[in-house]
């Protein structure tokens, strides 16, 4: 006899709309929250961000971040962090440790007698000591990354946007923007709350969150616009439960097999994908909570015209196009 995991049962009847005021409210707080967290904590910008030298090292005998930092303090180095890195992948014997060194004031970069002064101060605390790699960014290139992350974040924002605007209404348009807007603010909230590393692969992952949220959205609203043709008469409100309904086994299942994937990679993958997968990690149970619970919110609260369409030259023409 086959056997079929079913997540949610057939033809659930929840009223999404029943906590819609702690559900909406919780997210306009999160939201708020987390601009004030940037605001007061900072991000923990990677070299990428920032300009310097990321010094990454290998020992048979245990990193001793003390040991390191006490070697190091003589040398005036400025703004110097210290991280121990642990894998699974990695050997009994291979102890591996990410030195960060912030790029002198008026320096394109850390230079080659500083590095050396460094190396020497930390073969002196453990001879075997190997320095797996350098990494070196200048300060005009991480102020030009910057700029270039938030402006690859404003258009894809923007263009998506459009896409939704000519495929569904322009009211749809503004509560998919708003959703995944909070996806991204709030998950980058939660990255200067814990002072995770931001850098070029935390910006891909929020570019993947856009993309995820949206498509959790748009699933819903494509259920939804098929719903309304189907219940001319019935309110919004309920049109809207209904559809959400239809679609929770969906979400549920598509939520599920993505976190597992990500939990492994988080667990597996190593610290080079830590980041990466972190930033995924939240931005997907975030765009699951927010295509259920705010999007459609949005949408309800300013209104849509239910009354037959008549052929124009507005973005509704295009509302029908199935993609």
């Amino acid at each position: 006899m086959a056997f079929r995991l079913k997540l949610v049962p057939d033809n659930t009847k929840i009223d999404f709309f029943r906590w819609q005021w702690a559900t909406f409210g919780a997210s306009i707080a999160a939201m708020v929250l987390s601009l004030v967290i940037v605001a007061v904590m900072g991000l923990n910008f990677g070299i990428d961000f920032r300009g310097g030298t990321t010094i990454r090292t290998e020992a048979q005998q245990p990193v001793d971040v003390g040991a390191y930092r006490a070697a190091l303090a003589p040398l005036d180095l400025g703004d110097v962090v210290i991280t121990e890195v642990f894998d699974p992948a990695f050997r009994a014997d291979q102890n591996v440790a990410t030195i960060r060194l912030s790029a002198s004031e008026g320096e394109a970069s850390t230079n080659s007698e500083t590095l050396t002064r460094v190396q020497s101060a930390l073969t002196a605390v453990d001879p075997s000591l190997i320095f797996a790699s350098v990494e070196t960014v200048g300060p005009k290139v991480s102020g030009e990354l910057v700029w270039s992350a938030i402006l690859a974040v404003g258009l894809a924002s923007l263009g998506i946007m459009i896409y939704i605007w000519l495929r569904f209404e322009w009211q749809f348009a503004l509560g998919t923007i708003m959703s995944s807007l909070h996806d991204v603010v709030v998950t980058v909230g939660i990255f200067s709350l814990f002072q995770f590393r931001f850098d070029l692969t935390t910006v891909a992952a929020l570019l993947t969150i856009l993309g995820y949220s949206v498509n959790d959205t748009v699933v819903v609203f494509d259920r939804l616009r098929e719903n309304l043709r189907k219940y001319k008469t019935m309110p919004l409100r309920d049109v809207m439960n209904i559809s959400v309904n239809e679609t929770l086994s969906r979400t549920v299942m598509t939520v599920m097999t993505t976190a597992i994937a990500l939990v492994a990679l988080l667990i597996f993958g190593g610290d080079v994908l830590r980041g990466f997968v972190s930033a995924i990690l939240f931005g997907v149970l975030l765009g699951t909570y927010s295509s259920v619970f705010m999007a459609k919110n949005l949408v309800l609260w300013i209104g849509i015209n239910r009354e037959p369409k008549v052929k124009s030259k507005a973005g509704t023409t295009f509302a029908d196009i199935d993609a």
